[in-house]
């Protein structure tokens, strides 16, 4: 089965988690600030590391200090998490729309969903294409609440030249094996406000600080938890293995552009498919190549080409159509957009390592299956 995506690890990699192994550390070491700093560079930002996306949802609404009473307004066409790192701190989770073309939230639907109760706007960067962050802040400001943005698919993307981690107040990315690069399981929050930074590092830490104590300090052993906090470490040796992954960013959005590049050529024209929009003020790290297959097609497409040995994916199920959020009251048709984007979309494959005569191979099964 040829995936939609997959890591990409050679023997640079193994050399720099071997190293990692051989040292004193394990846990968190020298190779965790190395890693943030490495990050750094490509987000435009400090970066918190933590163990993956999910967590790191978590950790930028606690450091946003979303609770209970604060509405989150978000878009529905991503993965759960988004949405569920704010319920699980008792907010409610507000959907709105999506952009018709991008699938990226809608500022108009975010503008219309809007409360004096609103603590975040959470905008996804779908398939790496940057959100409209400049109007998104704007409609935040008028409210005064926060803006994050879901890098998971966009590290290494550009918005009007700006770094996707100098876009929000704050921003997520995960380095799971199918993203841009991986730590294995791996996250970060990127913030370009000091005392987010702050709030975050305490937070992935189980809420321990060593500094502006409450108490007098004791001795070197003494530090406090003034607020709850998680264990969402990342560990020296996954650290290790970002760095390594962080030096081919650039050779790898190089060959994501080229493979979508001829996505685009082999594939225009073919009738009932429709393929992804591009939009001038973005430079994307391309995650994901999703198109539409028009005609109520998608299920069949699906299954044919699975059972091809073609690993497509459907990015993503709206999140409110999940039980979680129907027992919530959540109910279908809330965002009219969105679901029919679902209704369509289908994600080929994509990675960084695949090989132009396997993308041929995509391109064929695809144009016959739509032709027959």
């Amino acid at each position: 089965m040829l995936p939609y995506g997959r890591q990409s690890i050679d023997p640079s990699d193994v050399e720099a988690v071997v190293a990692a192994l051989g040292s004193d550390w394990l846990t968190t070491g020298p190779r965790v600030a190395d890693f943030e700093a490495d990050l750094e560079k490509v987000a435009g930002a400090p970066c918190v590391t933590v163990t993956n996306g999910t967590t790191a949802l978590h950790a930028a609404y606690a450091a946003a200090g979303v609770t209970r009473g604060d509405e989150v307004v978000t878009t529905p066409m991503t993965f759960v998490a988004t949405a569920s790192g704010a319920a699980m701190l008792g907010a409610t989770v507000v959907f709105a729309d999506v952009e018709e073309d991008t699938a990226n939230l809608d500022p108009a639907a975010v503008e219309a969903a809007v409360t004096g109760r609103t603590r975040v706007i959470a905008a996804v960067d779908y398939a790496g294409v940057p959100a409209d962050y400049d109007r998104l802040r704007k409609v935040g400001e008028s409210t005064g609440a926060l803006l994050l943005g879901d890098a998971a698919h966009s590290i290494g993307s550009l918005y009007r030249g700006r770094p996707v981690g100098t876009l929000a107040d704050l921003t997520t990315f995960s380095f799971f094996p199918t993203k841009n690069f991986t730590t294995g399981e791996g996250g970060a929050v990127a913030s370009t406000r000091p005392e987010l930074v702050k709030r975050l590092r305490a937070f992935r830490t189980v809420g321990v600080v060593r500094d502006e104590l409450r108490h007098p300090d004791e001795g070197g052993w003494w530090y406090e938890v003034p607020e709850f906090g998680l264990n969402y470490r990342l560990p020296d040796v996954l650290c290790a293995l970002g760095s390594a992954q962080l030096r081919r960013l650039g050779a790898f959005k190089a060959r994501r552009a080229h493979l979508s590049a001829r996505y685009d050529e082999l594939l225009a024209g073919v009738p009932g498919l429709r393929l992804p929009a591009q939009r001038p003020e973005s430079d994307p790290m391309r995650h994901l190549y999703p198109v539409r297959i028009l005609d109520g097609r998608r299920r069949e497409v699906y299954d044919r080409m699975r059972a091809a040995g073609i690993g497509v994916q459907v990015n993503y199920i709206p999140v409110y159509w999940h039980p979680v959020f129907e027992d919530l009251g959540y109910r279908r048709g809330m965002c009219p957009v969105a679901e029919a984007f679902y209704a369509e979309e289908l994600s080929l494959p994509l990675f960084a390592d695949l090989g132009d005569d396997d993308q041929d191979r995509v391109v064929e099964t695809l144009r016959g299956i739509l032709g027959s």
